[in-house]
């Protein structure tokens, strides 16, 4: 059974729309061993994590 994280990305202050690589990426600037751990799914509650609601998020973008 896969561990789910409480706090998803896609809901986090830090995960914006990239356009050169036209997908969404955590805007966290995170060394080579924590991108390891993420890359890999060793992290399960991320440390970075910032909630906000739809609206928040979407101010953020503008």
């Amino acid at each position: 059974m896969k561990k789910e994280s409480l706090n998803t990305c896609e809901y986090c202050m830090h995960y914006g729309y990239d356009d050169e690589y036209e997908c969404y990426v955590c805007e966290i600037d995170l060394d080579m061993d924590e991108y390891e751990r993420f890359a890999t799914n060793a992290v399960v509650n991320c440390p970075y994590y910032r909630g906000g609601d739809e609206y928040t998020i979407v101010r953020k973008q503008n």
